[in-house]
């Protein structure tokens, strides 16, 4: 018994031992390491589906320059460098398309989230309640410009957030917004 317990115990140790060695050699680039940050390749967005209630508005450049603008300044950890964004603020676009802040919509503000995505099928979620500078310290723009001129390879929208540490929220050739609830 105690040598089936001993052989047990040394074929478990065998085995980690292999599993270590076979995936050691796996690890290409340096602990802490970042590679260098690569983009899908994609279709320059030209237009954005704002979708609030099932009901669907399809936006131009001149549709959001025709609103207030907002200009902030992010520092874009895949870069290194601060960018300057301007554009529309996502809460003010959700307001006159649908979803207003005010006590009546704040319930439906606290369950409900929005899906942003690119034209590379690139998507990510943010809660409303990220996006309203009465709920959160963000700014969150839909930005059309950045450093005083148009976003070039990166379409004509852009989802930026100024509170990410990393630009994994923000979305390149911004094509649609869905808002849904959670309920």
């Amino acid at each position: 018994m105690k040598t089936a317990s001993l052989t047990l115990s040394m074929l478990v140790s065998l085995c980690f031992a292999g599993v270590i060695a076979v995936e050691a050699p796996a690890q290409t680039v340096p602990m802490g390491v970042m590679a260098e940050h690569q983009h899908a390749p994609a279709q320059p967005s030209t237009s954005l589906v704002l979708t609030v209630d099932g009901k669907a508005t399809t936006l131009s450049v001149a549709d959001l320059s025709a609103m207030p603008q907002t200009t902030i300044t992010v520092h874009n950890e895949h870069t290194k460098a601060d960018e300057m964004y301007s554009g529309v603020l996502l809460g003010a676009l959700l307001a006159k398309y649908g979803l207003p802040v005010d006590k009546t919509t704040h319930q439906k503000m606290l369950r409900s989230y929005l899906v942003a995505e690119g034209t590379d099928k690139y998507w990510v979620l943010y809660s409303v309640t990220e996006i309203e500078g009465s709920e959160h310290n963000g700014t969150v723009i839909v930005a059309t410009g950045m450093g005083g001129k148009p976003l070039g390879e990166d379409g004509q929208f852009k989802l930026v957030d100024s509170e990410d540490k990393k630009p994994q929220r923000w979305v390149r050739n911004l094509s649609a917004i869905t808002v849904k609830s959670a309920e």
